[in-house]
């Protein structure tokens, strides 16, 4: 679990993806509920490290269903569903600009052919 721990915590996306295998790995065997929370969250951690939100929320739930007042987990989920929408705003606004750029580009065409 440490070694884990270290591996989804570590600033080298190939250390992640290490720990992350084995976290996938050793929850395939059966083990306390309460352990199985620690790996749940702790793959939670990495996949929201390596821009896996999705996944990340996901698991980060299952930890809250094993145990609602884990403040932890709360925490993790909170910071995850921020930055979806951090993510979605952002989008937005560059889908918005871009349409903006393409609608000014058919204006201008337009006015030098009058």
């Amino acid at each position: 679990m440490r070694l884990s721990w270290a591996l989804v915590h570590s600033r080298q996306a190939e250390d992640i993806q290490r720990g992350i295998a084995m976290l996938e790995a050793s929850l395939a065997s059966s083990s306390p509920p309460l352990e199985d929370r620690e790996k749940l969250y702790l793959l939670a951690v990495g996949y929201y490290r390596t821009g896996d939100y999705s996944k990340s929320r996901q698991l980060v739930e299952r930890c809250i269903e094993i145990q609602p007042d884990w403040r932890q987990a709360l925490v993790l989920k909170k910071t995850i569903e921020d930055k979806i929408a951090k993510d979605g705003v952002i989008g937005i606004g560059i889908t918005a600009t871009a349409v903006g750029l393409i609608a000014g580009g058919i204006a201008a065409a337009l006015a030098r052919k009058k």
